[in-house]
């Protein structure tokens, strides 16, 4: 008799299937007055995105200095769906991997 009691085991795991980890985070308008959160990845492609107020946007951003504005060329891909005066106000910040 297994030592399952009836529930199957889970698959192994594949490592290869891994994200990348966060390298920036970028605190932008959300159009309604809050402003949003986004993760990209070091290529700048978004891998989360939640609401700025959370505790966890403060315990990223502990310790680090944002740059203000997004308006390189690099981050016209990736904040392409926001206006330049909502780029140009939003904060940038490099995450320690």
């Amino acid at each position: 008799m297994s030592e399952g009691f009836g529930i199957e085991s889970p698959g192994r795991h594949h490592p290869a299937n891994r994200q990348k980890p966060a390298r920036w985070l970028v605190l932008i308008d959300a159009g309604g007055g809050g402003q949003l959160a986004r993760l990209f990845n070091e290529s700048r492609e978004q891998i989360a995105e939640f609401d700025a107020s959370t505790e966890e946007t403060s315990s990223m951003t502990g310790g680090l200095t944002p740059v203000r504005g997004a308006l390189g060329a690099e981050w016209d891909k990736a904040l392409g769906g926001h206006s330049h005066a909502d780029r140009a106000a939003a904060d940038v910040y490099e995450l320690k991997v």
